[in-house]
């Protein structure tokens, strides 16, 4: 089964920069497309990004704006978001999350994806 670990998270200034990072536990690599959603308290989930699983695609949020950047570990068994010029927010969990229907391609939906991390906390001060 796939288990999904998260690190990174943490309190950041407004401008600020933060790297999330997300790894499927598993020892052998899993085909997984990967994406990340932010879900903030009493809020559903809101889409942020997916890759596809070598990499070769990236999928953002109107969002994002340019701001963050989705990739992958050389690995390519874990995946990163880079997050930058964050903009003032409540404390959010990041979740990362997988699906292993690649063919399928990449989608925005988290109903596609079965596999979820528990995901790090982020806030922006102001």
């Amino acid at each position: 089964q796939v288990q999904l670990v998260e690190s990174g998270g943490g309190l950041v200034q407004a401008g600020g920069s933060l790297r999330l990072s997300c790894a499927d536990s598993r020892s052998n690599f899993g085909v997984l497309n990967m994406a990340w959603f932010r879900q903030a308290p009493g809020e559903e989930r809101e889409f942020v990004a997916a890759i596809s699983w070598n990499g070769g695609s990236t999928l953002y949020a109107d969002s994002v704006g340019g701001r963050f950047t989705i990739s992958r570990g050389n690995a390519k068994t874990t995946i990163y978001l880079e997050m930058n010029n964050l903009k003032p927010a409540a404390p959010a969990v990041y979740h990362c999350a997988a699906r292993s229907e690649v063919c399928l391609g990449l989608s925005k939906s988290g109903q596609d994806y079965p596999y979820w991390g528990q995901g790090p906390r982020v806030a922006v001060s102001s």
